[in-house]
C-alpha cells in the first residue's frame, strides 16, 4: 500500500503577549515561555494586588449595603434605651446622648451614600476605610458613654440592663459589619473595652467575671470574624481568579474561532485556485500529448533520426503522468470544495472491481502480482456514483500493486458488515505502514519514507482522493497495517446507501427506469 511521508506537518510556534494569558497556562498546568516568564512574574505579582484590592473593596461594599438596608435598626435600639433609661436618668442627659448617638448614625450614613457616588482610586480606597472606621469608632463611643452616665442613677438591675444592651448592640454592629475587620474592631473593640472598664471599676467577683467574659467574648468574637473573613476572602479571590480565567478562555475561542474562519477561508481559495490552475493546465497539455503521439507513432512519415522518435515516447508517457496529476489535483480541489456532483445510481461493486482488475492486470503481470477478487454471491447493490466507486477502487488497487514486491499478491474483496454496511477492501502483502505514518497518509501531497527513499512514483494523493470520496457518500477510511506483513484499506459505505431487502431490490430493479422514480422509492420506503 502507499508508505508516504514520515514528517509531521509543522506548526507555528505562536507568542501571546506576556501576561495576555498567563493565567490560562498556569491554570492548564503550562509553563511560561523563557522569554516571557520575568513579564509574567511581574503581571502575576500586579494580578495578585488587584484581587486583594478586589476582595477588600467587596467586603467594605458588603458591611456598607448592610448599614443602609438595616438603617433603621440603631435608631431603634437608639430610641428604646432612651426611653427605658428615663426610669432613671434625668431627661437632659438622654436627650444629649441621644442626638449624639443618633447624629453618629446619620454621619456614618452619609458616608455610606457618598462611598457610591463615584469611582476611587487605590489611595482614595485607603482613604474611605480609614474614615469609615472613624466613624464606627465615633458611633461606639457614643453606645459606651451610657455606661458612665446613666450607670451613676442606676441600681444593680439597671446596670445589668445597660450592660445587656450594649452587648447586644455589639452583637448587632457585628453582624451588620459582615466580617471587615478594621471596622469590626473599631466599633465593637471601643464598645467591649469600654464594658470591661465599666465593670472593673465597680469592683466585685461578679463584676470583675463579667469584665472578663466580655473581653473573651470580644476575642472569641474577633477569631471567629477574622476565620469568616479569611474564607470570604478566598471565596472571592477564587471568584475573581474564575471569571478572569473564563473571560481569558473566551478570548482564546474567539481568536481561535478568528484563526479557523481564516483557514477555511484561504482552504477554500487555495481549493478554488488548483481547480481552475487544473483546468488551464490541461489545455496546453492536451496539444503536448496529442502533438508527442503524433511524432512517436510517426504519422506524416518517418523520423530521420530514431532518437527523436524515442523522445516524442518520453515526452508523450511524461505528459501522460502529469496530465494524470493534474486530474487527482482537480478532483481532490472539487472535492474539498465541496463542488463535486454525485450523480448516484445502483451499482455491483463487483463491477467497479473488475474493472481495476482488468485496468490494472498487466502492470501487475509485468510484478508478477497475483490480483484475488473474493465477492461473496448475492452482494446487495450500492446506491453510489459509479465514476466515483471506480476512482476508489483503482486508486487503492493502484498503490497495492506500485507498493507490493515482486511475486506478491493482492486481494480485492467487498462484504456486508452486521450493522448494514457495506465494505470494500484492498489488501497487499507489501511492506507495511509505520503506526506513525497512517494519519498522515490522508494529508494531501504528503509521501511515506519508503516511497521517497525508493523513489516510487507518485504525488500522495491517491488516499486523500479516497478519503474525499468516501466522505461524500457519507462513509469512512479505516487503515489496517502491520510492517513487513502487509496493509488492507477498508471503505465502509453507510447502511442507507445499500440496496438490501424489498426496498432496497426494488430501488436497484431495472424495471426502474428514471433517478426521479428512484428517489421517490426512496423517499417513500
Amino acid at each position: 500500500m502507499s508508505s508516504q511521508s514520515t514528517e509531521a506537518p509543522k506548526l507555528e510556534r505562536r507568542n501571546f503577549p506576556a501576561g495576555e494569558n498567563e493565567g490560562l497556562r498556569a491554570a492548564l498546568g503550562l509553563k511560561p515561555m523563557p522569554d516571557e516568564r520575568a513579564q509574567s512574574t511581574a503581571a502575576r505579582s500586579s494580578n495578585a494586588q488587584a484581587v486583594g484590592e478586589n476582595w477588600q473593596s467587596e467586603l467594605l461594599e458588603l458591611f456598607l449595603r448592610n448599614q443602609m438596608n438595616l438603617a433603621p435598626v440603631m435608631p431603634l435600639l437608639t430610641a428604646l434605651m432612651a426611653m427605658t433609661a428615663l426610669a432613671w436618668v434625668p431627661s437632659f442627659t438622654i436627650v444629649l446622648w441621644l442626638v449624639g448617638t443618633l447624629g453618629c448614625h446619620s454621619i456614618q450614613l452619609y458616608l455610606c451614600n457618598r462611598y457610591f457616588a463615584k469611582p476611587r482610586t487605590a489611595e482614595q480606597q485607603r482613604d474611605w476605610i480609614g474614615m469609615l472606621s472613624a466613624s464606627e469608632l465615633i458611633q461606639g463611643t457614643a453606645w459606651v458613654m451610657p455606661l458612665f452616665y446613666f450607670w451613676p442613677h442606676s441600681n444593680p438591675l439597671q446596670n445589668a440592663f445597660l450592660v445587656a444592651a450594649i452587648m447586644a448592640v455589639s452583637v448587632v454592629r457585628l453582624l451588620v459589619v459582615a466580617n471587615f475587620m478594621p471596622v469590626l474592631v473599631a466599633g465593637t473593640g471601643v464598645m467591649s473595652i469600654g464594658l470591661a472598664i465599666r465593670c472593673a471599676t465597680e469592683g466585685g467577683y461578679v463584676y470583675y467575671s463579667m469584665a472578663a467574659l466580655v473581653i473573651m467574648l470580644e476575642v472569641f468574637f474577633l477569631f471567629v470574624s477574622r476565620q469568616l473573613q479569611e474564607t470570604a476572602r478566598d471565596r472571592l479571590i477564587f471568584r475573581a481568579q474564575k471569571d478572569q480565567l473564563i473571560s481569558q478562555l473566551e478570548l482564546e475561542r474567539d481568536r481561535a474561532e478568528a484563526e479557523r474562519r481564516k483557514a477555511e477561508d484561504a482552504n477554500v481559495a487555495k481549493s478554488a485556485f488548483l481547480a481552475n490552475m487544473s483546468h488551464e493546465l490541461r489545455t496546453p497539455l492536451n496539444a503536448i500529448l496529442g502533438f508527442s503521439e503524433v511524432l512517436k507513432a510517426e504519422m506524416f512519415g518517418p523520423l530521420a533520426n530514431h532518437t527523436y522518435k524515442d523522445y516524442a515516447g518520453d515526452i508523450h508517457s511524461s505528459g501522460r503522468y502529469l496530465l494524470g496529476l493534474i486530474n487527482d489535483i482537480l478532483d481532490l480541489s472539487r472535492i474539498e470544495a465541496g463542488r463535486r456532483d454525485m450523480q448516484d445510481e445502483p451499482v455491483h461493486v463487483m463491477d467497479c472491481m473488475e474493472d481495476a482488475q482488468h485496468l490494472l492486470q498487466a502492470r501487475a503481470i509485468e510484478k508478477s502480482i497475483a490480483i484475488e477478487l473474493l465477492i461473496p454471491e448475492g452482494l446487495p447493490k450500492l446506491m453510489c456514483d459509479r465514476r466515483a466507486v471506480n476512482q476508489i477502487t483503482i486508486n487503492l488497487l493502484t498503490n497495492a500493486v506500485k507498493f507490493t514486491p515482486k511475486g506478491g499478491k493482492v486481494k480485492l474483496s467487498a462484504w456486508l458488515e452486521p450493522d448494514g454496511t457495506l465494505a470494500l477492501s484492498v489488501a497487499d502483502n507489501g511492506p507495511g505502514i509505520p503506526a506513525q505514518e497512517q494519519l498522515l497518509l490522508l494529508s494531501a501531497f504528503t509521501r511515506g519514507a519508503l516511497a521517497t527513499k525508493q523513489a516510487i512514483d507518485g504525488a500522495g494523493l491517491g488516499l486523500p482522493i479516497v478519503k474525499g470520496l468516501l466522505e461524500v457518500h457519507g462513509g469512512k477510511l479505516q487503515i489496517k497495517s502491520k510492517l513487513d506483513q502487509g496493509t488492507e484499506i477498508i471503505c465502509l459505505f453507510p447502511q442507507e446507501r445499500v440496496l438490501s431487502g424489498p426496498r432496497g431490490e426494488a430501488i436497484a430493479s431495472p424495471v426502474v427506469k428514471t433517478d426521479t422514480q428512484r428517489k421517490l422509492m426512496q423517499i417513500t420506503g
